[in-house]
């Protein structure tokens, strides 16, 4: 984010997946002291908002089709923005990962994000005078600088960037823009008691990777789109 960068998002409503999760309150967090109305979906039960702008729907299941589609119609305000956190994780070598392994990788991370992100170019074309929006993919290290032992997740993740780089072209002559970040292992206390070996300050902390998506998804990004930003932290 630029240096003294303070985003406004006053008036403006932005959906973020995966809101429930570390990095997803962080993020619904920043877009809400932004001024940004947020609506989260959320498959399970609803968390406690941190933040009155932040709206929460219960039973949303990102990988039905039909779920997503009515999400999507129901949302009371005209979306500015839509940020895809949602996804999932497995360690696992070729040689150990099943059809079954793979096809769930790639339903939790790239059809949740195929399918909402078709369902906010919908919308973004229905605004009255048309046209124009951010899309915010989540990506991964991983998917970049594959690492071994991830196969499923590697594969899953690189077709989540190569989403976002279609959609980047696509959309490019609508005032769509269509950005990924990549974050290297988030510091969560999920990620702290799994990596107990590993020096904690190498990590990336929810609150910087953020700060990078409300830049990317703000009115003051004019231009950028078709990226996949690094934030690896020093892991």
């Amino acid at each position: 984010m630029p240096s003294g960068f303070e985003p406004s998002f006053e008036g403006r409503d932005v959906v973020v997946t995966g809101g429930a999760g570390a990095l997803g309150q962080a993020v619904v967090d920043a877009f809400a002291r932004a001024g940004a109305i947020v609506h989260v979906p959320v498959r399970g039960k609803l968390p406690a908002a941190s933040d009155p702008r932040a709206r929460y729907t219960a039973g949303v299941d990102l990988t039905d089709e039909s779920a997503v589609a009515g999400f999507y119609a129901g949302l009371p305000g005209e979306p500015w923005g839509s940020v895809h956190l949602a996804g999932g994780f497995a360690m696992a070598g070729i040689a150990e990962t099943t059809l079954g392994d793979l096809r769930a990788q790639l339903d939790i991370n790239l059809v949740s994000a195929f399918l909402c992100c078709r369902e906010a170019v919908r919308r973004f074309r229905s605004r009255p005078g048309g046209g124009g929006g951010r899309i915010v993919n989540v990506a991964s290290r991983a998917a970049v600088r594959p690492e071994g032992g991830k196969a499923a997740y590697t594969l899953a993740k690189a077709a989540v960037v190569a989403l976002t780089l279609e959609l980047a072209e696509e959309l490019k002559t609508e005032a769509i823009l269509v950005n990924a970040v990549a974050p290297g292992t988030i510091d969560t206390p999920a990620n702290r008691s799994a990596m107990a070996g590993l020096d904690p300050s190498h990590f990336v902390s929810p609150a910087e990777i953020a700060d990078v998506i409300v830049w990317l998804a703000s009115p003051a990004n004019r231009i950028a789109s078709g990226t996949v930003v690094p934030v690896y932290g020093r892991s």
